[in-house]
């Protein structure tokens, strides 16, 4: 048995039992107490109450000109907000745990994540239309809709999603203490940064961060609907897979003719049922039962087909006794002979008379 680290890193043989949050009491009261912290901020804001005046006197404050030595760090920290590289890096981490456990549901609680974020938040930003700091034309005013897109902070409610995540798939409570506190971290640093850049008001990173905090608390009311996903997602594969699976072969012994799997119809002898040959019998025995068949078949005056494959047909007489042409056909073709009293002209005549 491998002990060392490495060995964590494997595939597991089998998916394990892993625990989905339910909505519980907890989670619902926390839930109710973020919505209505996220209604205050908005109702702040419209009113233009004493929130907006404090967006005012931070800004005017102007952080990274008192602090001139983080601006480089903090630009490159900021990163860690964005939606694009975060959804990348989490992305690859989850999908190697989709691998390792045998199961889509990280990465399909992570789309659902990512989804529930551009909508709520985007609907939010498109409908209230704030601008930014450092687009501000009136001192003292709101600025929403005038054309805006920053109230909430994308970059604040999206670390706090990206990034808790990770906590709310945690599969131990020791790795869900520390993942916790790991995604807090970084969404309160994230917010305070584009504060301290001047890309936001502070009210819209408080927003941002009430968004993405009700995402995550909602997403146990989504999970059924993950499963349900996943289970479809898992049977398609599992259909596409049986269609590229070779048919069975029989095995054949050595030397001699191919078992027989589907029956091939030969002409009726006499209106009776049909001759049946295996398909892998020999040209000899397919010759010779054809060769059966057309002289039971045969009327008189006309030459039954041999083994050759050839059939006979009968022409008009022109001198004497009726003459019968061989019209050449392929060995492996059904022998189909014509009806009594047919009037159909012979397939091939030679030219000679």
């Amino acid at each position: 048995m491998r002990t060392d680290i490495f060995a964590r890193l494997d595939r597991e043989p089998e998916p394990p039992k892993i625990e989905i949050p339910r909505m519980s009491r907890t989670r619902l009261a926390l839930f109710g107490g973020t919505s209505a912290f996220y209604l205050a901020i908005v109702v702040a804001v419209l009113i233009s109450s004493w929130l907006v005046i404090v967006d005012w006197k931070v800004m005017l404050f102007r952080p990274y000109q008192q602090w001139p030595e983080l601006h480089a760090f903090l630009d490159y920290f900021v990163v860690l907000g964005q939606r694009g590289p975060t959804a990348v890096m989490v992305a690859a981490w989850l999908g190697w745990r989709s691998w390792r456990q045998h199961t889509l549901r990280p990465l399909l609680v992570l789309g659902a994540a990512l989804l529930l974020l551009n909508t709520t938040v985007g609907a939010v930003k498109l409908g209230l239309g704030r601008l930014g700091p450092h687009y501000a034309t009136q001192i003292g005013s709101a600025e929403l809709f005038a054309g805006g897109d920053i109230f909430p902070s994308g970059h604040t409610a999206n670390a706090v999603v990206t990034w808790g995540i990770l906590a709310y798939l945690a599969t131990t409570p020791r790795a869900r203490r520390y993942l916790s506190a790991l995604s807090a971290v970084v969404a309160l640093g994230v917010g305070l940064t584009t504060v301290y850049l001047g890309t936001h008001w502070l009210s819209d990173v408080l927003l941002g961060w009430a968004a993405g905090l009700l995402i995550l608390l909602a997403l146990p009311w989504c999970e059924p609907l993950i499963g349900r996903v996943e289970d479809a997602i898992l049977s398609l594969r599992d259909r596409l897979r049986a269609r590229r699976l070779p048919m069975p072969s029989l095995p054949v012994a050595s030397g001699g003719p191919r078992p027989a799997i589907y029956p091939q119809r030969l002409p009726a002898e006499n209106g009776g049922e049909p001759v049946r040959h295996p398909v892998g019998a020999t040209s000899a025995a397919r010759g010779a039962a054809r060769s059966t068949v057309g002289s039971a078949a045969a009327p008189a005056g006309q030459k039954p087909a041999g083994t050759s494959g050839a059939q006979g047909v009968a022409a008009p007489a022109r001198h004497g006794a009726p003459r019968t042409y061989a019209v050449a056909r392929s060995p492996h073709a059904p022998w189909t002979p014509a009806p009594a009293g047919s009037r159909r002209p012979p397939r091939s005549r030679p030219s000679g008379g």
